[in-house]
């Protein structure tokens, strides 16, 4: 199943998006995959095939400032959730999406979960990969160092930041054609460091999970978590957590995967949402 690269214009953005379209007509929803920090669309590429080939049109797009997406200046995008949020609105409406399913991973998979609440009658069923998801969550060193002034500045110029941070979360080494893909932007121009410099100093992970602690008790829609049980950064005690304040939730373990299972678990990460969207309510 082919995937296509997409460019869409939306106000002064552009956003880069992956897209893999079932062979056919289909009635099914769309689904949409948001991306962690310091990735980009390119981690959901094992499972937006697999997606397509049950009937799902599958999009992942990179978020503003990461891989192939404009990389506004701060002054003019303020890299903070709000920022995030309010773009991600635009980028929906510009593909003229109504309803659809939402997956999420990682740092930064938060704004998509602030977008839910805040859009909860777009979103038919909420799936969760190993993203901050209660107030005992906090930005792991690795990540939160990209973020400090000075050692900041030099350590997001470096492409290699990619393979430290990624090799870390994942705990597996990722393959020179992928990290070719990662790097990319960080090759091409400094711009690419600097929007993940600012997102990182802004990513007000207080006040987010305060309003996603606040939000999600009420919160109806089916949920699934899908959880990589050796995660470094966030345990799976807060996954359980947060399951138990559903009303409507659902918990599948990855026993080997960690921070970005999508990466190399995608067909088990697969196996387990597939079946979710499918199953019929009763």
């Amino acid at each position: 199943m082919a995937i296509d690269e997409q460019l869409i214009e939306v106000g002064k953005l552009k956003w880069f998006y992956r897209q893999a379209k079932p062979i056919g007509k289909s009635d099914k929803l769309p689904v949409l995959l948001l991306h962690g920090l310091p990735s980009q669309s390119y981690s959901w590429n094992e499972v937006l095939p697999a997606l397509a080939e049950q009937g799902f049109r599958a999009i992942a797009p990179d978020w503003i400032g990461f891989g192939l997406s404009s990389k506004p200046d701060r002054r003019d995008f303020a890299y903070t959730p709000d920022a995030f949020i309010d773009a991600l609105a635009g980028f929906i409406a510009a593909l003229e999406i109504e309803r659809f399913y939402l997956v999420v991973q990682g740092f930064l998979g938060s704004a998509g979960l602030q977008y839910a609440l805040r859009h909860s009658e777009q979103i038919e069923r909420l799936v969760i990969l190993n993203t901050p998801v209660t107030t005992d969550a906090k930005l792991p060193w690795k990540i939160k160092q990209l973020g400090l002034p000075l050692v900041g500045d030099m350590m997001t110029q470096d492409p290699l930041l990619v393979d430290r941070t990624l090799e870390g979360g994942s705990g597996y080494q990722i393959s020179d054609k992928d990290l070719d893909v990662y790097r990319r932007p960080f090759l091409k121009s400094s711009d690419a460091g600097r929007s993940l410099l600012y997102t990182v100093r802004n990513i007000q992970m207080v006040p987010a999970m305060a309003e996603i602690a606040a939000g999600f008790p009420a919160w109806q829609q089916p949920t699934l978590m899908i959880w990589g049980m050796n995660d470094p950064w966030l345990p799976f005690s807060q996954a359980q957590s947060f399951a138990n304040s559903l009303q409507n939730a659902e918990v599948v373990k990855l026993e080997e995967g960690r921070h970005y299972p999508q990466e190399h678990w995608s067909e088990k990460v697969s196996n387990a949402l597939i079946p979710f969207l499918r199953r019929q309510e009763i």
